[in-house]
């Protein structure tokens, strides 16, 4: 019998323990259930705004001269005078002989032409004195009858004066080779290129350089049909006043350093490209190598440059800063729940500082400008204005003082 209990006892100390050890986990309460409120993630806001504005209407282009010509002689011989303006950049006035071609036989020629028309004209004289005397000799001897044209000495006298006008015409002619070899052009202007020497041979036709007028260039701007429409101007437009013709700002950056010209537009292409789609709007510059410089920058022809063109008339536009527009044109709004909006918005145009929209956000929202990694619709915000965390970020920094409630020198 006691063999029995001492192989049983411990079978049921084991039992008993694991039933109390039970009893106590299932009389033990269930723990308390507590929620986690999602911790707000803050973000730096601002606040849209409406406003009048003239949009403008970006663009750009190649300054181009509005007349270049080629200049080619219209008579031939040997270059015996080049002027030091006729080299590659060099300027010069109207009417500055930049080439001489040797004259020797056009003088030759001129005086040739002189005594031809010295030699008609006395041919003249004769036949209009044998007219007269034939005239007289019909009137005394004939006296009745009508006399002939022949009769009178009238084709001869004709013939004569046709004579003599052709050969006032090739001395005229030959006044004309002489001026022309001296070559020159009608305006201020700038020589492209020079293809020619002192003593070089050149014939009727050959092109002795390129030259480019400097009183007023042109930039062909491309223009959109919604750039058109912003700017209410028609395809076929010409400026009739330019006084009241669209005004044009040109940028262009040399050296790391920007420089702005005035402009104006003058007139838009009647037609549309038939490869690009686009109408172009012809600007001009006055003088852009004389009073039109920035700081003694010409607007140099082969120039190429960002045009700004104002707009016709002002309209509502909501403001906001170019931070705020993410890819798709998106906005991330903060409603009054301080729960974050994922909206599109149509946008005016854009800046490196704004961007002007038209719809999708309204007056006095706020919008995000912060970089935010994964949003989300519906996360909770924190909305920070940039104003107040300077004011925090001063106060922080601040010195402590005994009035800080710390006493000076204390531990």
């Amino acid at each position: 019998m006691r063999k029995i209990l001492k192989s049983v006892a411990p079978a049921v100390v084991l039992v008993a323990g694991i039933g109390v050890v039970w009893a106590l986990t299932a009389a033990k309460p269930d723990p308390e259930k507590t929620e986690e409120i999602p911790r707000p993630v803050s973000l730096y806001v601002d606040t849209v705004r409406a406003e009048s504005v003239v949009l403008s209407v970006r663009t750009q282009g190649e300054v181009r001269p509005k007349t270049d010509v080629n200049i080619i002689p219209q008579v031939s011989g040997r270059i015996t005078y080049v002027d030091p303006a006729f080299s590659e950049g060099g300027s010069f006035a109207p009417g500055t002989v930049l080439l001489r071609i040797d004259d020797s036989d056009y003088k030759l020629e001129l005086i040739r032409a002189e005594a031809r028309v010295a030699e008609a004209r006395v041919q003249v004289e004769q036949e209009l004195a044998d007219a007269r005397i034939k005239e007289k000799q019909w009137q005394e001897w004939v006296k009745d009858g009508e006399p002939t044209p022949l009769a009178l000495n009238k084709p001869q006298v004709a013939e004569a004066q046709a004579k003599l006008r052709a050969a006032e015409a090739d001395l005229k002619e030959a006044r004309l080779n002489m001026e022309r070899t001296r070559i020159s052009l009608p305006f201020d202007g700038r020589v492209r290129s020079r293809d020619v020497g002192l003593g070089q041979f050149v014939s009727n036709g050959t092109v002795l350089g390129r030259a480019f007028a400097t009183d007023v260039v042109e930039i062909k701007l491309p223009l959109t049909d919604k750039q058109l429409t912003e700017l209410q101007l028609p395809i076929g437009y010409v400026a009739m006043d330019p006084t009241t013709a669209p005004g044009v700002t040109f940028t262009h950056d040399m050296g790391g350093m920007p420089y702005q010209w005035r402009g104006r537009i003058v007139r838009i292409n009647a037609d549309i490209d038939q490869q690009t789609r686009l109408a172009y709007a012809i600007a001009e510059v006055d003088d852009p190598y004389g009073r039109n410089t920035d700081r003694g920058m010409p607007f140099a022809v082969g120039m190429f440059v960002h045009a700004e063109i104002a707009g016709a008339q002002p309209q509502r536009a909501l403001v906001m800063p170019r931070l705020a527009l993410r890819s798709d044109n998106r906005v991330f709004v903060i409603n009054a729940e301080n729960k974050l909006e994922i909206r599109t918005v149509g946008v005016l145009a854009t800046s490196p500082d704004r961007v002007l929209v038209s719809s999708g956000v309204v007056d006095g929202e706020k919008v995000v400008t912060s970089p935010v990694q994964s949003a989300v619709a519906g996360m909770i915000v924190q909305p920070i204005t940039r104003a107040a965390a300077t004011n925090l970020s001063r106060a922080n920094t601040a010195p402590m003082t005994a009035d800080s409630g710390i006493a000076a020198g204390s531990r």
